[in-house]
């Protein structure tokens, strides 16, 4: 008897291999996805804007790791005793205007460096809903609590969410060829949107990604939105605040990633890192023993063995952990 729904989720045309360079841009729950692939090893760029929720300023910052444009102090402004930058998030922000700039030029030229030889770009979104700056006419990332009368809050039309995001991963194509792009929509609710108003924004992202699929064969689709509302359905899958998903609803999430979107061979490889990594985690409250000696010798010569079958991970620091 089966107590749930299921789902059948394709998986991808050329699926993740550690030989990738990964970009992963958006909402929070990129930085899910992200830090577990960090965790297994693989070449990953997380957000070098920040959170990003919206997709106006997610197909900006695209656009902006293409052109390699560096900002200038006329593009922050000073609030709160801080500089800070409308496409950038909060934690580039600076009491002093000079580092605060080159801090995000720093970011940006980094992350214009890694899409050149980049093979996937993963975006997640979060919301249709935007702040546009009234005095500038700008689609903000991040409103630095500045003041609600400072701003128009917009739903954005499906055909505009498509139409910015298909120049931008246009724009990704040309100018790298083997580029690939996977969607995926976050499934933490944005609560303050109201449930009818989070559901209309949460549809034109589903729809606007499909027909995304639709038009660029190096586009597809990942159900995190899907598997969350209509798989799990449950709210002892988030967090007490009911609206981030918890440690158990984010990992069924990776696993399912990991099935669909990761090559067989490949998670082989991840079990060997995650345990290798397991170790590295582990703290014994007596390491002068014999007994931890031996732990650490046991699990030096199992990262020597898997750096020495796949050269292309970097297993420096562990190994040097396991040599002390």
């Amino acid at each position: 008897m089966e107590f749930s729904l299921s789902i059948d989720i394709p998986k991808l045309k050329t699926p993740i291999s550690y030989q990738e360079r990964i970009m992963l841009v958006g909402s929070c729950f990129t930085e899910h996805i992200s830090g577990r692939l960090l965790h297994h090893k693989f070449t990953v760029m997380q957000n070098p804007n920040g959170i990003l929720f919206n997709p106006l300023s997610v197909a900006n910052s695209l656009d902006r790791y293409v052109e390699g444009n560096l900002y200038g102090e006329q593009d922050l402004f000073e609030l709160n005793e801080l500089w800070n930058c409308w496409d950038y998030h909060t934690q580039f922000s600076h009491i002093d205007r000079s580092l605060a700039l080159a801090g995000i030029n720093s970011s940006l030229t980094a992350a214009s460096d890694f899409l050149k030889g980049a093979t996937r770009v993963i975006i997640t979104l979060g919301s249709a809903y935007y702040y546009r700056h009234k005095e500038t006419g700008k689609a903000v990332a991040n409103n630095h609590r500045a003041p609600l009368q400072w701003f128009d809050k917009i739903l954005t039309p499906v055909d505009e969410i498509v139409s910015a995001l298909g120049q931008s991963i246009r724009r990704l194509q040309q100018v790298n060829p083997q580029i690939q792009v996977l969607f995926t929509i976050s499934p933490v609710r944005h609560a303050r949107e109201g449930v009818v108003n989070n559901n209309r924004s949460k549809a034109r992202l589903i729809e606007a990604v499909h027909q995304l699929c639709e038009q660029y064969e190096w586009v597809e689709y990942f159900p995190s939105y899907e598997l969350l509302i209509d798989i799990l359905r449950d709210y002892r899958y988030y967090d007490i605040d009911f609206v981030h998903p918890n440690y158990a609803a984010t990992s069924y999430v990776w696993e399912r990633f990991v099935e669909s979107c990761i090559s067989p061979k490949e998670q082989g490889v991840m079990k060997r890192v995650n345990d290798i990594m397991i170790a590295v985690g582990h703290r014994s409250r007596f390491p002068e023993t014999d007994a931890h000696r031996k732990f650490k010798e046991s699990y030096l010569t199992k990262a020597e063995k898997l750096k020495s079958e796949c050269s292309f991970l970097d297993l420096s620091k562990e190994i040097e952990y396991f040599q002390e």
